[in-house]
This record gives C-alpha cells, structure tokens and sequence, in this order.
C-alpha cells in the first residue's frame, strides 16, 4: 500500500524504519496469499490456524500498511496543507504504477494466458471493461477474457490485492475533507479511531453488507485512525521495549477471546510505529540504495504468483508459489519504481509551491518536523 515520504530533508525522510516495514509487509503479503492461491484456501497459513480463522498475515500487513499511512498521509497534509498539491501527490502515488500495472497485465499477462485466439480476446469487451475497472480502482473481483490460472477457487482472479487500494483512496479523501474543515486534530483522529472498532465489532455481528463501498472505509478506519492519533502523539507517546511486548500480549488476548481483528489498531498501531521510529538501522534503509519497491512488490505479487501456478499446471505448492513468483515481482518492482513511480512523485513535488507561502498549519499539527 502507497504512502507518503516526500519533501522532508533527504537526513529526515530516512531517519526511520517506515521504508523497510513497508517492504517486509509487501513481501507477507505474497507469502499470504500463496497459501490461497496454491490450494484455493488459506486454512493452512499461519496465522489464520494460530487465530483460529480470524485473520491472515496479508491482512495485518494491509493493517500495517494503513497504519503507516495515516501517520504519513497526515503529516503531509499538515506539513504542507495545500489542497491541491495535496490530491496531486496523492494522486501520483497511487495512480501512475496501477494504471502501468492493468497495462501490462492486460496486454502481456493476459494474452500468455488466455484460452481464446488473440484477435478474441483483444475483442472482447471484458478487456475493456478491466481497463475501466482498473482506472476507478473497483476492488474487484477482477478477471479477463479467458484467462484461467489454475482450477482453483481463485484461479480466475487477475489481481486479488488491489482491492485495498479504493479504501485507500477514501482515506486520502478523509485527510483532505478533515483539512479543508479545520479538523485534521487529534479529537477527530480518536474519534475515527473509535467509529471504527466500533464498526469492525458491530459488522462480525450484523453485517454492514448493505452499506456498500463505505462498509470497506469503516473497516479499514480504525487502523488509518490509529496512525493519525500516533503522529498527532509523536513527541509524547514513551516506546519501550516492554510496552511494545504488552502490545503483543495484548494482541494474544484478543485473539483467543474472538475479538484479533477488532482491537488490532491499538496493539499494533503501537507496535508498528514503535517498530518504525525506534531502533533506526541505516543498513535496513534499503531504499536509499535500490528504490522504494514495496508499492510494485504488492500490486504485482498477485498476478506473478498467478503466473507461477499456471506455468507449473495448477501443481505448485505454497513456497514454489513464493518463490517463484519473487524472481518475478522483485525485477517488476524495481522497473515500476525506476520506470513510473519516483517520476511521477518527482513531478508533483517539483509543482508544489514553497512552503514558505503555505496558510499557517493547525494548532495540534504546529510543530511538525516533517
């Protein structure tokens, strides 16, 4: 999942650990969803057996991700709280390497792939109709004209990951509202934080199904939230090393009472602040070094692994999946992050007025070092 780092001092902007939990998060995701992708279940992943089927690895890395990017989105609001430079950063992060994405799995993956002649399948209107998808980012699911991966529960899907990323766009929207309203503080970011938990406990009781996209918004709400309340924090919140190790006993609780999901953002928007702030190694700072990859490794992983599984005749199991599909996704990231990424976001940090002539920023945001 995208977030934002841009336009702090390069010392600054590299003074923590954000780069590299993104990265490991990107790679749990693979490592997640091979188990699904190889058998058509995760009933075998880790953490779905050690939580008693209520969670998955891939999905406390999306809630780390979301985490991250409530701390980051909104210190770039508060940092520079211009509204239109704000939706053209935002914009460039997400946009430009998903649109190259659905490209390049639409007119190379697709036609390796696909059962149909290729005059076809290039006529068909479910490729068009993926293109569209793509551009509005549907969360899916998303297929293509004839294209079976393996005989699988999920053998057809194109991308199982990029369902996340329309809830993160309305989390970009939520930042942007909030500013514009004079209410990017830290008040409103714990009462996000509550509306959500709230939400998660309420929905695994009686289902929210019925309030569409927003049901999607709410859930990933509280773990968004908790990294807001934790920027607006920073400065004050004590990390220790004992209170990150309550943090995990506190996530051990709640997984055996039922209720992992719904109090995840307080324990592990913690720890993944905690993890991200504390402890700086500059030898984990791998994107100095070759790029920031973790946005190509996850909306690329789902189709390599795809690949892998289609390539071995539905026969792979889940570590040839990951495996495989890393020799894939590694080289495709660093194309997606030197190719596309870093230019877009190059470009729409040269746009961005000084911010010497930014409106001054709100009370609970002054001070920001970012």
């Amino acid at each position: 999942m995208p977030t934002a780092n841009l336009g702090r001092p390069a010392a600054d902007r590299h003074a923590n650990n954000f780069d590299f939990l993104r990265l490991v998060a990107a790679l749990t995701v693979i490592f997640s969803h091979s188990f699904m992708i190889s058998a058509g279940t995760q009933s075998n992943e880790p953490l779905v057996w050690l939580t008693h089927n209520q969670c998955s690895l891939g999905l406390v890395a999306v809630f780390v991700f979301f985490v991250i990017s409530g701390y980051l989105v909104t210190e770039s609001f508060c940092r520079n709280p211009k509204p239109g430079g704000f939706v053209l950063r935002r914009a460039m992060r997400l946009y430009p390497g998903l649109l190259v994405n659905g490209l390049v799995t639409a007119f190379v993956l697709g036609p390796i792939v696909t059962s149909l002649p290729l005059s076809s399948y290039f006529a068909d209107p479910g490729l068009r109709d993926f293109l569209w998808e793509i551009a509005a980012m549907w969360p899916g699911p998303l297929t293509l004209p004839g294209v079976t991966f393996a005989d699988t529960t999920v053998g057809l899907l194109i991308n199982g990951a990029l369902w996340t990323l329309c809830f993160e766009a309305m989390m970009y929207a939520t930042v942007l509202i909030l500013g514009i309203a004079r209410s990017l503080r830290l008040s409103t970011a714990v009462a996000l934080l509550v509306l959500g938990i709230v939400a998660i406990y309420w929905d695994e009781r009686s289902s929210l199904a019925w309030l569409g996209y927003l049901r999607g918004w709410l859930w990933m709400l509280s773990h968004f939230a908790a990294g807001m309340v934790m920027y607006f924090l920073r400065g004050r919140i004590v990390f220790r090393w004992y209170y990150a190790l309550l943090a995990v006993g506190l996530l051990v609780l709640t997984s055996q009472i039922g209720e992992f999901i719904t109090f995840f953002s307080l324990s592990g928007g913690y720890l993944t602040i905690y993890a991200a702030q504390t402890r700086y190694r500059p030898r984990l700072d791998y994107a100095r070094r070759v790029g920031d990859l973790s946005y190509g490794i996850y909306i690329y992983g789902w189709p390599c692994e795809e690949l892998v599984m289609w390539l071995s005749g539905g026969r792979a199991h889940w570590w040839e999946v990951t495996l495989g599909s890393l020799v894939l996704v590694l080289p495709l990231a660093w194309l997606s992050w030197h190719g596309v990424e870093k230019w877009a976001l190059r470009w729409a940090r040269g746009r961005r007025k000084p911010a010497a002539l930014a409106p001054p920023v709100l009370p609970e945001s002054a001070g920001a070092d970012s």
